[in-house]
């Protein structure tokens, strides 16, 4: 724990270096609130530790031992439900993906693209957030499906960018910046752990591949789905 306690305060010194030498350099004025500053400073290296902790004695084997299990097992209509499921599931909870629905949503209003109720607002980010839940589901399936085959990554993920490309062209300019933006907010601290396990994990238990080569790459289709899910639905909904 004291190694990383050590580790978490190197990580966040710089950004704390940064803070303090513009605002003394550049700004030229004390740092507000100093003291605050220096508990909430400790009080992130305490919770990156043991945010780090929880991921290895938690998250990270549980996704690899599950995804053992199930190619163990040789279903593959289990491992592709199971694949969805995870993907869909951590994307509904992923807080920064909630947050941003909920200001999509409020934009939206104020703009008066949809009506400005709380109903019609909590209809709009619900009806974005299962979009993004499930482009990261079918993602996290197409992850799978490459693992199994040996697929060359580069060529899906050229022509999923392609096809943002071109569904940039015709989609809502109201509803583009949205799906950029949802294309990153689904890699947060719920969805990378468990979905970057279950590759390796996957990758571990079939002959043939390298985990190091093959396990990785799902967050990949999971931050690039979204972008095209969320158009389609700005365009068709």
């Amino acid at each position: 724990m004291l190694r990383l306690l050590l580790d978490s305060a190197r990580n966040l010194a710089p950004i704390l270096l940064v803070v303090t030498l513009f605002q003394l350099v550049v700004i030229r004025q004390p740092v507000p609130n100093l003291g605050d500053l220096l508990v909430g400073a400790i009080l992130v290296i305490i919770g990156l530790t043991f945010f780090v902790r929880g991921l290895e004695m938690g998250l990270f084997p549980l996704g690899e031992s599950m995804a053992q299990a199930f190619a163990a097992k040789g279903s593959l209509f289990w491992l592709l439900l199971f694949a969805f499921a995870l993907g869909f599931g951590t994307t509904v909870a992923e807080p920064a993906l909630i947050a941003v629905a909920g200001k999509a949503a409020e934009v939206a209003a104020e703009g008066s693209v949809i009506a400005e109720d709380t109903a019609s607002r909590a209809r709009y980010a619900l009806g974005l957030r299962l979009t993004v839940a499930l482009s990261v589901g079918f993602a996290i399936v197409v992850g799978v499906v490459r693992i199994l085959k040996g697929w060359p990554i580069q060529y899906l993920i050229i022509g999923g960018y392609a096809g943002i490309v071109i569904m940039t062209v015709f989609a809502p300019p109201e509803i583009v910046g949205i799906a950029y933006d949802s294309g990153g907010v689904t890699t947060g601290t719920v969805t990378v752990p468990l979905v970057t396990a279950l590759g390796v994990g996957l990758a571990s238990s079939i002959k043939g591949r390298n985990p190091f080569t093959d396990g990785f790459g799902l967050i990949a289709f999971a931050s690039l789905t979204p972008m095209i899910f969320v158009m389609a639905y700005g365009m068709f909904i």
